[in-house]
């Protein structure tokens, strides 16, 4: 592993362990030329999965890219680290149990919504307002008449 302060590639790893909901390992390193401590994570990649954009763009799939999304959606709401990271990771563990390599982003856009409807309302609501490029006061209105069950109104 490559040293993040001075580049070297000898790292020694100090201390290993298992996370919270035994998904990953937490390893703290130290650099043998600079001296330098950080900590890095491994987990399980079943296969490597690519997002196919709305363009027809074809990008490698980016784990960190969709925690923080979803860390943004939630920023300054009651909702605890780990269940965002549960909430993740059972969005990854859908990709890769579906046996296809290439995903949508709107199926992946469309997985987030549903995670963070069951995770926290205005979470979903923030998320929603960008995925679905909110214009009017009235996107909102509809989103929140959809959460909230209640029929759409029908046009005249």
């Amino acid at each position: 592993m490559r040293c993040p302060f001075c580049g070297c590639d000898e790292t020694q790893v100090k201390d290993s362990r298992p996370s919270e909901d035994n998904t990953t390992i937490r390893r703290r390193r130290i650099c043998s030329d600079c001296g330098g401590r950080f900590t890095t994570f491994e987990r399980i990649q079943l296969r490597e999965l690519t997002v196919v954009k709305k363009s027809g763009k074809r990008v490698p799939f980016d784990r960190d890219k969709l925690a923080n999304s979803v860390t943004v959606a939630l920023r300054k709401r009651d909702v605890e680290p780990v269940r965002i990271e549960r909430m993740v990771s059972g969005i990854v563990r859908q990709l890769e149990s579906t046996g296809e390599t290439e995903h949508a982003a709107e199926k992946i856009g469309e997985l987030v919504m549903e995670g963070l409807k069951g995770l926290d309302a205005v979470g979903y609501i923030r998320f929603a307002s960008v995925y679905r490029d909110f214009s009017e006061a009235s996107d909102f209105s509809h989103m929140l008449d959809e959460l909230s069950g209640d029929p759409k109104p029908s046009d005249p």
